[in-house]
């Protein structure tokens, strides 16, 4: 069992965030202030900006819509700010290092007067002053003697007077805020540039792939994929008719959205998802779950979408034709649905394929990758996902292989194609850091000779 398993997603996720913003506010509050009002009130703010995810989630559920976009976007922003700050200090962690290495050892721990070297326990007396080990001087100052009194000009004599001005920074603390500053601004050129790519027109791939036995008449045929737009509070309106009308621009034979359209209610999104009707295919728009349509009101969706010209393909398939020949056009729902509570939901690759004619080609949709072993076992010969969104944040693709075969793009599993499409939409901070949302156009090519 894994260490999700065991403690629950939900107890994961808050731990994550704990540990984030703990290391956040130990390198940009802790090590970059002194003691006192500021250092209370970007503590509160640490605090206030790590409990906004938690609290959108929690209230997602009660909020209409409307009202809970400016928490969603406050809050999914900084959790992407949050998360390139804690990339970037971590990064810097080997300059602070070396910085300690090469320090002065003077400047390490400063002189003692005098009369604290007298003292075997280091203390000081009252009124003297005192010097903390990590620099910072206490604002008290040591009275002088007598002849400085008299002379003025002469100065303190080397380890009698530690005291320094209360504002000028020691070494160490001008080098944490020096990082915080660097982290900071790496952190908002990150994140800023990845939401404006997330927020941009999808880019369109066009990707030709030969099926070895699809019928010469059927070459050229366009399947126009898109997946994971994830309309919410933060992304629809006219950013989705924009992904419709890129549609189109394609003129496709065939429409495919594998998966992970939604995220809420019919009735909160009934505005945002219309323009599906608009889609405008030779053969038809198809459609299959992903897992964030297990979310929410599943049945009330599967009832909808086909008001909007949109066939759900529930663990079946159907043919494109171009006279006498065709190609199977398959759909399973996604491999969560079976934990869905809903009865009847659950990927059921046989009952897709159940007596199809092998000759035929057949192409699969299946909105997360690693389905393409089943696919490979059952002789699909392409297969057609997303779920992935190509990572969406970097370096979160790396993870993603520990569960998927495939990230984005195109992929052979023994006698089986596969293409992940990266997304049109985004899930959580609204951004991409290098995964460009995207239009997929899958050109069947019929084998040559």
């Amino acid at each position: 069992m894994t260490l999700i398993g065991l403690l629950g997603f939900a107890t994961v996720i808050l731990l994550a965030m704990f540990l984030l913003h703990g290391y956040l506010w130990w390198r940009l509050v802790r090590s970059a202030t002194r003691p006192g009002r500021a250092r209370r009130g970007l503590t509160a703010l640490v605090v206030l900006l790590g409990l906004l995810p938690a609290l959108a989630v929690g209230l997602r559920r009660t909020l209409p819509l409307d009202a809970a976009a400016p928490l969603d976007w406050v809050a999914y922003t900084w959790l992407g700010l949050a998360f390139y700050a804690f990339l970037a200090l971590l990064a810097l962690e080997p300059v602070r290092l070396l910085a300690r290495l090469v320090e002065p050892s003077g400047a390490r721990r400063a002189p003692r007067r005098l009369d604290e070297l007298a003292q075997p326990d280091g203390g000081t007396a009252p009124g003297r002053g005192a010097v903390r080990e990590d620099g910072d001087v206490v604002a008290r100052r040591v009275p002088r003697r007598d002849d400085e009194l008299a002379h003025p000009d002469r100065g303190t004599a080397p380890g009698r007077d530690v005291v320094r001005k209360d504002h000028r920074l020691n070494r160490r603390l001008f080098l944490a805020r020096t990082l915080a500053v660097t982290a900071g601004a790496v952190a908002v050129g990150t994140a800023g540039t990845g939401a404006y790519f997330a927020n941009s027109a999808p880019v369109v791939r066009r990707v030709p792939i030969t099926l070895p036995r699809l019928a010469p008449a059927l070459d050229g045929l366009r399947i126009v994929t898109f997946s994971d737009a994830h309309l919410s509070a933060t992304y629809g309106g006219r950013r989705f008719e924009r992904l419709v009308e890129i549609v189109n621009e394609q003129r496709p034979d065939v429409v495919a959205i594998v998966g992970d359209l939604v995220d809420g209610s019919v009735e909160e999104l009934r505005e945002d998802v219309a323009p599906l009707a608009d889609l405008v295919s030779e053969q038809g728009v198809f459609f299959v779950t992903g897992n964030h349509e297990y979310f929410v009101d599943t049945r009330a969706w599967l009832r909808h979408l086909p008001t909007l010209g949109v066939d759900v393909l529930h663990n079946e398939r159907v043919p494109i034709r171009r006279g006498t020949a065709s190609v199977d056009l398959a759909g399973i729902d996604d491999r969560t649905a079976a934990n869905s509570g809903i009865p009847g939901q659950g990927a059921d690759l046989d009952a897709a394929l159940d007596g199809r004619d092998d000759a035929t080609p057949v192409v699969l949709l299946a909105h997360q990758p690693v389905m393409v072993e089943q696919a490979r076992a059952a002789g699909v010969d392409l297969q057609l996902s997303g779920h992935t969104h190509g990572g969406q944040l970097w370096p979160f693709d790396y993870a993603i292989r520990l569960d998927q075969p495939s990230v984005e793009g195109y992929s052979r599993h023994g006698d089986t194609q596969l293409y992940v499409t990266s997304g049109a939409g985004y899930w959580g901070p609204p951004m991409r850091v290098g995964a460009r949302p995207e239009v997929t156009v899958v050109e069947l090519r019929a084998p040559r000779g």
